[in-house]
């Protein structure tokens, strides 16, 4: 089965970092591939979109020489796009996943909690790349600051800028997306942190129970769940879909 990734909000490919290739040693049978949405990494020189639908329809492009139907895993606004994509045209996806992620279906102060709004409008302000990326990190892991990752994250935003003016359309985008609530018809697993400095947690049981799937939480990671808990995700991952076998339908 082939799987495609897609980041968060001013995230790029590159930061799944190691969880890419131990996921892949993980699940042999399985192919796992990336896509950068607008305005980051590899299209880092595109506007971004100012719409879910819009990223996601670039993301569909982006991956159109990859077979059918795909396993799309998706992170925080990533999650977003992975779910447009699964809810508009279903036929191209085996299985869906989403981490960390949220929706229209949530008050804002659940889909970014107050405490942490004074944090984003300063790192919106900071010039300065290490002290960004640092507070990045420490805003979305619970562990404590692991300098190589530190290292990789600066290095990224150094060779493949994101514009601030592409995170805010980002955020826009982000912020008025509310999916269709339905019974999905693409096997479909939420996985979240009670741990979620940034998130709530119970933006993810929404979109569990809006699309009636299962939710699996873990009990202390941060918002990067792939960075915190990389081995429970692929433990998950394992439990719900089985490698090498496309559609496979989620445990409830």
């Amino acid at each position: 089965m082939d799987w495609l990734l897609i980041r968060g909000l001013a995230r790029e490919s590159a930061h799944w970092g190691g969880w890419l290739k131990q996921l892949q040693q993980a699940r042999p049978m399985d192919r796992f591939h990336t896509v950068d949405l607008p305005g980051t990494g590899r299209a880092r020189n595109l506007c971004s979109p100012t719409s879910i639908a819009e990223s996601r329809e670039y993301a569909e492009k982006q991956s159109r020489q990859l077979p059918r139907p795909l396993g799309l895993i998706g992170l925080s606004l990533g999650g977003m796009v992975a779910l447009d994509w699964a809810l508009e045209n279903p036929e191209d996806c085996a299985g869906l996943v989403l981490i960390s992620s949220s929706s229209g279906l949530s008050t804002p102060w659940r889909r970014m909690r107050p405490a942490q709004w004074p944090n984003v409008v300063r790192l919106m302000a900071q010039a300065n790349i290490e002290a960004r990326e640092l507070a990045i990190l420490s805003l979305t892991s619970n562990r404590p600051i692991n300098g190589a990752v530190a290292e990789q994250w600066r290095a990224i935003q150094l060779k493949r800028p994101v514009r601030r003016a592409n995170v805010l359309r980002q955020l826009y985008a982000a912020s008025r997306y509310k999916p269709r609530a339905q019974n999905i018809k693409v096997p479909a697993l939420v996985l979240a942190s009670k741990g979620d400095r940034l998130t709530d947690w119970r933006c993810s049981l929404a979109l569990a129970e809006a699309l009636k799937c299962p939710l699996e939480l873990h009990p202390a990671a941060g918002h990067d769940l792939p960075l915190d808990a990389p081995q429970w995700l692929i433990d998950q991952l394992a439990t719900h879909f089985p490698q090498g076998l496309p559609g496979q339908n989620p445990t409830n």
